[in-house]
């Protein structure tokens, strides 16, 4: 962990913006929770999504931009990382507090708990990723592992290669997987690397954290374009006040088929354009500096257009501007 950079600089938050985040957060799992909302969207969501696991998703992401009018979503995530790194940017090491040690273990014992009924205890897990040790967070991976060896519990980082897992379930090195910590991109488990992960979670044989389930109903980035249709959220009985904190946090966006070729890019440089079920960065454009041949290369009904919210800055004392995304982690709304 030490070689990855900590900034020092400080970061101002207004408690009322910090209180709109995490508003939009608990109303997020609101809507999770609600039979109607599910129907809703049952339609769109591929096979993996629409399987309720019976439990939620750890470690989830809420990432923030501010603007002089207050915070903006800018996206959801199902796999966030980071989190050893705003620990230690925190409190200056790795050391977790004892209210922090019993939040960590109570997240996944829930999680094992909601998938097995509490049959058994949690003995093995694995922490999941596509070539793992290649990854710029695999210095965290390997605390997870530190801190789940502290809890009692076998702990092993996989890319989905070294895992032998079909519809009777994942194994590593001959051994029952009990619980897989999915830092994998592949939201919905599409690629054929994910096919064996995937026969075994739809046939409740692992338990599978964060998941397709989760994912599909906040993540994916069409969730954004339904959240601020007031029509639609009203009919599932949520307040005005709660339209419009969608309304006012979520940037205006549509997906790229619903607008006219010609005036998608007279408008782009006002624009973000991102695929609807990726993550971050990945496949992310500024309108202003995409070419006309990357924009003919779209594909117009898994792309969304959303308004551009730079990001906010903050200066250190020689005048370099550093610019600020904001990430709240969460489960289950907290």
């Amino acid at each position: 962990m030490d070689s990855l950079p900590i900034s020092p600089l400080r970061v101002p938050l207004a408690t009322a913006d910090l209180q709109q985040m995490l508003a939009l957060l608990r109303l997020s799992w609101k809507l999770l929770g609600t039979p109607a909302y599910r129907q809703l969207i049952a339609a769109e969501l591929p096979v993996a999504a629409r399987f309720d696991p019976g439990h939620a998703g750890v470690m989830m992401g809420y990432d923030f931009h501010l603007t002089a009018d207050g915070p903006r979503l800018i996206e959801i995530n199902t796999n966030a990382g980071g989190t050893a790194l705003a620990l230690r940017a925190c409190r200056g090491d790795l050391t977790l507090t004892p209210s922090l040690q019993r939040r960590l273990q109570m997240m996944f014992e829930c999680e094992w708990f909601g998938y097995s009924g509490g049959q058994k205890p949690l003995k093995q897990l694995v922490i999941l990723d596509e070539k793992p040790q290649q990854q710029a967070l695999y210095p965290e991976m390997q605390q997870f592992v530190v801190w789940f060896e502290a809890f009692g519990i076998e702990v092993q980082i996989a890319d989905p290669g070294e895992l032998e897992a079909d519809e009777d379930g994942v194994r590593f090195a001959g051994r029952p997987v009990d619980l897989i910590y999915n830092r994998h991109c592949d939201f919905y488990l599409e690629e054929p690397a994910m096919a064996g992960i995937r026969s075994a979670y739809l046939k409740g044989r692992v338990c599978l954290t964060p998941n397709p389930f989760v994912y599909g109903h906040l993540a994916d980035k069409r969730r954004m374009i339904l959240w601020r249709k007031s029509e639609e959220m009203n009919a599932l009985g949520l307040s005005e006040r709660d339209v419009q904190l969608l309304q006012r946090l979520i940037p205006p966006g549509c997906l790229l088929e619903d607008l006219a070729p010609d005036q998608a890019w007279s408008q782009r440089k006002k624009q973000v354009f991102k695929p609807v079920a990726r993550f971050g960065s990945k496949g992310v454009l500024l309108g202003k500096s995409m070419s006309r041949k990357r924009f003919a290369e779209l594909d117009p009904a898994r792309t969304l257009v959303q308004e551009l919210v730079p990001p906010s800055q903050v200066a250190d004392d020689t005048g370099n501007s550093f610019k600020v995304d904001l990430r709240l982690y969460a489960w289950q709304g907290r």
